[in-house]
C-alpha cells in the first residue's frame, strides 16, 4: 500500500485520490468536533478519544508497519510537543465558547496560515483564482462563526473574549501542525509508519493522564461506561480524518489538502440538519455555499 502511495504522489490521479480523502477527512472532522465539545467535559472526551486512538494504533506501531528510521525520533518529538500545545487551545476554546462559534474560528483561520507556511517551507505557489477561492472560503467561515454567535441568546461577554482569543490560538495550531505532520509523512519512506507511531505516541503520552487527574477531581464525576464508548467511537473517526488528510497531503499539495479539509462545516451543518433536525436558514445556505465555492477554487483555479 504504501509503495503504491509512493507511486501516485505527483500524478493526476493521485491529485484525485487527495481530492477525496482531503472531503473525508473534512466530513470525519466535524464529527470528531462534535464528539469533543458533546455532553461530556471537553478534556474528559479528548482524553478517551486519544487513549482510545493509542491502544488501537500501539500493534501496529509496534508489530506491522516498519520501524521508524532514527531521525524520525526528533521529528515525532516536536510532533507530539506541537499537538499537546493545540489540544490545549482547543480544550480552552471549547470550554469558554460555544461550539458552533468556536469551531468554524479555527477551522477558518487554519487553511489560510497553512497556506502561507505550505509556500515558505514546500515551496508550492498558489494562482491568482485559487487565493480568491482560499479567501471566499475563509471569510464564509468566520461568518458563519459570526452568524451563530448572533443566534445566541444569552452571552457571558468575558467568556466570549477568552473562547475567540483560544480559538484563534488553536487555528494558528491547526496550521502549524498540518505542516509540521506533513513534513514528517513525506520524510519517512513509509507513510504509515508516521501514522501508526503518530496515533501511538499521541494517544498514550500526555492527555489520557490529564483527563484522569480532571476526572479524579470532579466532586461528581460522569460514569466510565459511556465516556468509554464515546472515546472508542472517537478513536476510529480520529483515523479516519487524520489519516486522510495527511495521506493527501503526501499525494499532492499541502495548502490544497488543508483547504479541502476545512470545509468540514459544511458536512457539521449538514449534520445538523439532517441528524439533528436543526434549522439552517436561507443565509447559512448562502454561506455553505461560499465555502464550497472556495473549495472549488482553490482545487481547480491551479
Amino acid at each position: 500500500m504504501s509503495d503504491y502511495i509512493t507511486l501516485m504522489a505527483g500524478t493526476p490521479a493521485g491529485s484525485q485520490l487527495a481530492l477525496c480523502l482531503a472531503l473525508a477527512a473534512a466530513f470525519f472532522h466535524a464529527i470528531f468536533g462534535a464528539l469533543q465539545k458533546g455532553r461530556h467535559d471537553p478534556w474528559l472526551s479528548r482524553g478517551v478519544i486519544d487513549m482510545s486512538y493509542g491502544l488501537i494504533a500501539a500493534p501496529f506501531a509496534l508489530f506491522v508497519v516498519p520501524w521508524p528510521e532514527p531521525f524520525m525520533w526528533l521529528i515525532f518529538a516536536g510532533m507530539v510537543i506541537i499537538h499537546v500545545i493545540y489540544k490545549i487551545t482547543q480544550g480552552m476554546a471549547y470550554s469558554y465558547g460555544a461550539y458552533t462559534v468556536v469551531y468554524p474560528v479555527v477551522r477558518g483561520l487554519g487553511p489560510l496560515i497553512t497556506v502561507f507556511a505550505a509556500g515558505f517551507i514546500f515551496g508550492e505557489t498558489f494562482e491568482l483564482t485559487q487565493w480568491g477561492g482560499i479567501l471566499l472560503l475563509t471569510l464564509a467561515i468566520l461568518a458563519l462563526a459570526g452568524l451563530n454567535l448572533f443566534r445566541i441568546n444569552k452571552i457571558n461577554r468575558s467568556e466570549l473574549y477568552l473562547a475567540l482569543i483560544w480559538a484563534v490560538l488553536a487555528g494558528i495550531m491547526v496550521a502549524v501542525y498540518t505542516t509540521y505532520d506533513a513534513y514528517g509523512i513525506r520524510s519517512t519512506s513509509n507513510p504509515f509508519t508516521f501514522l501508526a507511531w503518530f496515533f501511538f505516541l499521541d494517544g498514550v503520552l500526555i492527555f489520557p493522564w490529564v483527563a484522569l487527574l480532571r476526572w479524579r477531581a470532579m466532586e461528581n464525576p460522569p460514569d466510565i461506561a459511556p465516556l468509554v464508548a464515546r472515546g472508542f467511537f472517537g478513536g476510529i473517526v480520529a483515523f479516519l480524518s487524520f489519516g486522510s488528510v495527511m495521506i493527501a497531503t503526501r499525494l499532492d499539495s499541502v495548502g490544497e489538502a488543508a483547504v479541502i479539509r476545512e470545509t468540514s462545516p459544511i458536512f457539521a451543518a449538514l449534520i445538523g440538519w439532517f441528524f439533528l433536525k436543526e434549522t439552517v436558514g436561507p443565509i447559512r445556505i448562502v454561506l455553505i455555499g461560499f465555502i464550497a465555492l472556495g473549495a472549488v477554487f482553490v482545487e481547480f483555479g491551479g
